[in-house]
């Protein structure tokens, strides 16, 4: 079995894969990250493990000692400017994201025509590959959680809400939520344009965020649990 792993700003989520598909995938906030231990304790026998990480060096070192208590050397991937069917047309194609990467590589492997990437988490990125496998270019955005609480943090009334999406929204707490849903299905969908035309272009949205945003999308959607571990499973079976 091989360990993959896409480290994020706020989890570290797991997934155990081999030629035959997937035979465990889990989560675990980075806020206790000593109890990944006990997730390797009963992962059973690992070949080789293979991650992508954006949380920093701090959380790669402590990682690596978990790792290597395993007898596992902690391999983290890095962008590059083509592979496993994908083009970087990044100016600086190793400054792309490593989990941006990963998931156009996931992507690419699920889906062979255009598609537009969406990964909903901490913050939402929204990356345009075209239908032979270019990745030309995508955005960044707040996440859903993170847009709400800058509203509770950064304004003297307004607080972190648990309102619901409404059309006409008529409380304070609806318009908040109503609001930052509007602003991430409105970027995604003016993002999606830009693969609309080709034929059998489709939003590949994964991310904790997913389920909120997907039923509001007014474009083809398919939901893709865990995209980043899709694409280092991918590059694993090309390496």
């Amino acid at each position: 079995m091989d360990l993959l792993l896409d480290v994020g700003n706020t989890r570290l989520k797991w997934g155990l894969h081999d030629e035959s598909g997937w035979h465990g995938q889990g989560a675990v906030l980075l806020t206790a990250l000593d109890g990944f231990e006990g997730v390797l304790a009963g992962l059973g026998p690992i070949r080789r493990m293979l991650g992508a990480n954006v949380a920093g060096a701090a959380v790669a070192g402590r990682l690596g000692v978990l790792l290597a208590a395993r007898g596992l050397v902690a391999e983290w991937i890095q962008s590059l400017a083509q592979g496993f069917g994908v083009r970087n047309s990044y100016r600086e194609p190793g400054r792309l994201g490593a989990d941006r990467w990963a998931a156009l590589v996931g992507a690419r492997a699920l889906h062979r025509g255009a598609a537009l990437v969406v990964t909903s988490g901490t913050a939402t990125t929204a990356d345009v590959l075209d239908g032979s496998g270019v990745f030309q270019g995508g955005v960044i955005l707040p996440g859903l959680d993170l847009m709400r609480i800058s509203l509770a943090r950064d304004t003297a009334q307004l607080p972190f809400s648990d309102g619901r999406f409404e059309a006409t929204p008529q409380s304070t707490a609806d318009a908040i939520v109503t609001g930052c849903l509007h602003a991430q299905v409105g970027a995604i969908e003016r993002m999606f344009r830009l693969v609309a035309a080709e034929e059998g272009s489709v939003c590949l949205l994964n991310g904790g965020a997913a389920a909120a945003l997907a039923p509001r999308l007014e474009c083809p959607v398919r939901v893709v649990d865990n995209l980043v571990l899709e694409g280092l499973a991918r590059m694993l079976d090309g390496a």
